[in-house]
């Protein structure tokens, strides 16, 4: 079973999330598509403020009629007051008591004419006033609505029965209040002191206020309801289309984890164009490389552990020969191979750790300007201080300054450079030319090395490039190269987004071409401004 993983925070810090972190993607949308329906339910909030300034507008109404009432009075004789009320109740469908400055009552609408309004009694209504009501203070309860007394006639009917009116006689100034009527309807009252002690009365029950704020309230429910409705849809929809294929991604990446499958297929979502598309076909190339990685490395031990096995039984042979030989030109000749294969060993570990670690290495590096040719031309100068195998010449054209330039390693492109020219001069017969060249070409550094061997057959021309592959040229001693130059040379190309390829020589000659692609460096490059 894999190991657990233990992953660094590296969250950025726009990116990280507090206490939302420990919701589900699902339960995060609904939560905001229902914030968005909570602004749209503050709505109710509004209809108690409407219904609030329609009561307010209505008060301020009856207490200027009541006003207009009471100079009509004062302006004619005791003998009109009687018709003015029964008129004026009519036509505001409004109920007028007179009280004289004792509180007993003088005059009433009710009986002077017919009565312009009936209280209901609750229980002798329909269910559907009940639910009425019941949502009635159910919304004041949510929009903490204060509290509004209920109506009822006094049972003894004198001024001091009414508050309004005893507040009217102290202060000398019109009041109103507004109660509620049995069936929670608004009960509008106004009272008026008159200049001769006499004070005025008028209730009207305002049940037209209630059907208007019913009605609005209707409409903002269906559309709160349509809306719930559309948003709980869009949310599901959401999930379904983000959520569960995000599921699945984690699931298919789980399984790569804990690696329990050889071919685990981590869904595409071609048809998807969006973003998850995207991250879903990343994954799956991820998991795809990694596969290739994984199998790269285990094709890679099983290589190293066969060429090793070679030498070390070579050393053990030679090693064992030696206890038991005693002539000492045959102990020589053991002894010398003993000695070429710790060496051949030596080179095996020491191109086998290079090999392994050049990716790593190269992700790390922070890559600068290389002037190829310069590098070229120092690396031919040092190899014919040493001395070239079999007299083989080195010819080199070295370019402009400051011309075939990339970004890239220096000593990682040496390696490169020396791995194809020892390659070219192994293959080389004695005395012949082997030919580099670096030009530049559709913004690339193009570099060939040609020599004049037997060159390489198309159909080996890419396994060449693998790890522990060698043709040798016949005559060359066993062990002398590990087989894992090329393939070096090849990663150590690719790592720095070039390509490397084997073609045949310009000039139709026998012999293989090497040609190396690699970036041109541009002048928006990192380190280039201080070239």
């Amino acid at each position: 079973m894999a190991p657990d993983t233990d992953s660094p925070r590296n969250e950025h810090s726009d990116m990280a999330l507090q206490w939302s972190g420990r919701l589900s993607l699902t339960r995060r949308i609904l939560a905001v598509n229902i914030f968005a329906l909570a602004l749209l339910a503050g709505g109710f909030f509004y209809l108690d403020s409407y219904r609030t300034r329609i009561i307010d507008a209505r008060l301020e109404q009856s207490l200027r009629e009541l006003q207009l009432l009471g100079i009509a009075m004062e302006s004619t004789s005791p003998d009109q007051h009687n018709r003015l009320i029964a008129a004026f109740a009519r036509k505001n469908d409004s109920r007028i008591r007179e009280y004289r400055p004792d509180g007993e009552k003088v005059a009433d609408s009710f009986r002077l004419a017919t009565p312009r309004y009936q209280l209901r009694d609750p229980a002798s209504e329909d269910w559907q006033r009940h639910v009425a009501r019941f949502l009635d203070r159910v919304v004041d309860r949510i929009v903490f609505a204060p509290p509004t007394p209920y109506f009822a006639e006094p049972r003894a009917d004198r001024a001091q029965a009414w508050p309004e009116l005893m507040a009217a006689r102290q202060t000398g100034q019109g009041q109103v209040m507004n109660r509620f009527a049995p069936d929670r309807t608004p009960m509008l009252s106004a009272a008026l002191p008159m200049r001769n002690g006499t004070m005025l009365l008028a209730t009207q029950n305002a049940r037209d206020i209630t059907r208007v704020v019913r009605a609005e309230r209707l409409r903002l429910g269906l559309v709160l309801a349509v809306a719930l409705m559309g948003s709980t849809l869009l949310s599901l929809f959401l999930a379904r289309t983000i959520v569960l294929p995000l599921r699945r991604l984690a699931r298919a990446a789980v399984r790569v984890r804990l690696g329990r499958a050889r071919e685990v297929t981590v869904p595409r979502l071609p048809e998807r164009r969006d973003e998850i598309g995207l991250l879903a076909r990343a994954l799956s190339d991820m998991s795809h490389a990694l596969r290739q990685r994984i199998d790269a490395t285990d094709a890679f031990a099983a290589d190293v552990s066969h060429e090793l096995k070679n030498p070390i039984a070579s050393l053990r042979s030679a090693l064992d020969g030696l206890e038991r030989i005693e002539q000492p030109e045959l102990r020589r000749q053991l002894l010398s191979i003993a000695k070429d294969d710790v060496r051949r060993l030596d080179r095996l570990v020491t191109d086998i750790a290079e090999a392994s670690r050049i990716d790593a290495q190269l992700s790390r590096t922070r890559f600068e300007p290389v002037d190829l040719g310069k590098l070229i031309e120092e690396l031919i100068l040092a190899r014919e201080a040493r001395g070239v195998e079999r007299d083989v010449r080195i010819a080199f054209a070295r370019p402009r300054k400051d011309v075939a330039v990339v970004m890239g390693e220096e000593q990682r492109l040496a390696r490169v450079l020396e791995n194809l020219l020892d390659n070219a001069i192994s293959f080389s017969p004695p005395g012949g030319l082997v030919q580099i060249v670096a030009t530049v070409a559709n913004e690339e550094v193009l570099v060939s090395v040609e020599d004049e061997g037997p060159g390489v057959p198309a159909e080996e021309r890419e396994t060449v490039f693998r790890r522990f592959h060698s043709v040798r040229p016949e005559g060359e001693q066993f062990g002398k190269h590990s087989g894992l130059g090329l393939a070096i040379a090849r990663s150590i190309v690719e790592g720095h987004q070039g390509r490397i390829r084997i073609g045949d020589r310009d000039d139709a000659q026998q012999g293989a071409s090497f040609i190396v692609h690699l970036p041109m460096a541009q002048a928006a490059d990192p380190g280039m401004a201080s070239e």
